[in-house]
């Protein structure tokens, strides 16, 4: 208890040296095979690891960029916007007021206790907008640097458990590095296949900015459980704001339940469930202890975390048992305790 308690206070506090790390170290997981390919194509060591960089951030920027543009044009409607958002809380107001019998005086106080609640989100948000530009600086340097040194760390690591068995300790990192590869690109791939559905699905239903309400719901959407939930909210409020009635907010409902129908049903199971197998009860748990540790990176960091304890834990005879409890496998049958005659 000690030990959990004392890990919990190291990630907090060293979060701004942690988080970049271990952004760094998913990404250098992943372009491992484009740095292995160039180096077999006779390209140097620093040269293949400089070129798999670029072309990441070169994606990484892109993807930014066409998000900026996409929320410059949705800036520039803001006072448009901002004016329905006032009629609209006025119309809330009057059906409190008519309907459940609570005064003004009584709404303003719980409004004023609203933003003072949400005071700490707020500084929360920005500072997640905050690390995530130090984590673009550098993510670079430390992705180099787990790439440079990645003979050193595999050795390091052979040593440090040789007496578990060069086999056991061979197997639990190809395993691990296999998982995370695995999960992350079948991420990609599911978050860009949703993206896709998500936009024509609101560009048939003509709700604005269809494409930057899709991107951000499939972006969302990699958040368990909770995100596809988030991710319905933007465009429900979007269509509020610039669309008369609620038939489109009740489509949107339905075409986003259909999505997800076909995500949780066809996308999960066959692209990125792959060896990071987590049930439902933990992923939540632990997606909710990741945002209290570090925010919106910890949320996004905790399921390939708990994926490799899960495998590290499978090949541990002591620790079978909390592999059992994170995986998805329910038996069939109850143990149950034998009770001793007296």
């Amino acid at each position: 208890m000690f030990g959990m308690v004392l890990l919990s206070y190291i990630l907090l506090n060293l979060r701004d040296i942690l988080v970049p790390l271990a952004f760094a170290l998913l990404l250098a997981i992943l372009l491992n095979p484009l740095t292995i390919f160039l180096e077999k194509h006779r390209f140097p060591q620093i040269a293949a690891i400089a070129i798999s960089i670029i072309v990441a951030m070169l994606i990484i920027t892109g993807v930014t960029y066409f998000l900026f543009m996409e929320m410059k044009g949705f800036s520039s409607e803001w006072p448009v916007f901002k004016e329905k958002i006032g009629m609209l809380f006025k119309k809330i107001q009057q059906f409190a007021r008519t309907d459940f019998g609570i005064n003004t005086k009584k709404q303003n106080e719980y409004i004023s206790q609203a933003e003072t609640s949400m005071k700490p989100v707020l500084a929360t948000a920005m500072g997640t907008v905050l690390g995530g530009l130090e984590i673009t600086v550098l993510l670079p340097v430390y992705t180099f640097l787990f790439l440079f040194y990645k003979k050193l760390i595999l050795n390091f690591l052979f040593e440090l458990f040789a007496k578990s068995g060069e086999k056991e300790v061979g197997f639990v990192l190809t395993q691990t590095k296999g998982a995370i590869q695995n999960y992350m690109f079948g991420l990609l791939l599911e978050a860009l296949i949703v993206a896709t559905l998500n936009t024509v699905a609101l560009l048939i239903l003509g709700v604005p900015y269809a494409i930057l309400l899709g991107v951000i719901g499939a972006l969302l959407n990699i958040l368990p459980f909770i995100g596809g939930i988030l991710a319905v909210l933007f465009p429900i409020l979007v269509a509020m704001l610039t669309k008369d009635g609620f038939s489109i907010e009740l489509w949107i409902i339905v075409a986003y339940m259909a999505i997800q129908f076909v995500d949780n049903h066809f996308l999960v199971p066959y692209i990125v469930a792959s060896k990071v197998k987590i049930n439902a009860l933990i992923s939540i748990i632990i997606v909710l202890m990741g945002g209290a540790l570090w925010g919106i990176a910890g949320m996004f960091l905790s399921i390939p975390a708990i994926g490799v304890l899960k495998i590290i834990f499978d090949r541990i005879p002591e620790m079978k048992a909390w592999g059992m409890l994170l995986g998805t496998e329910v038996p069939t049958t109850r143990r149950r305790l034998s009770q001793k005659k007296k």
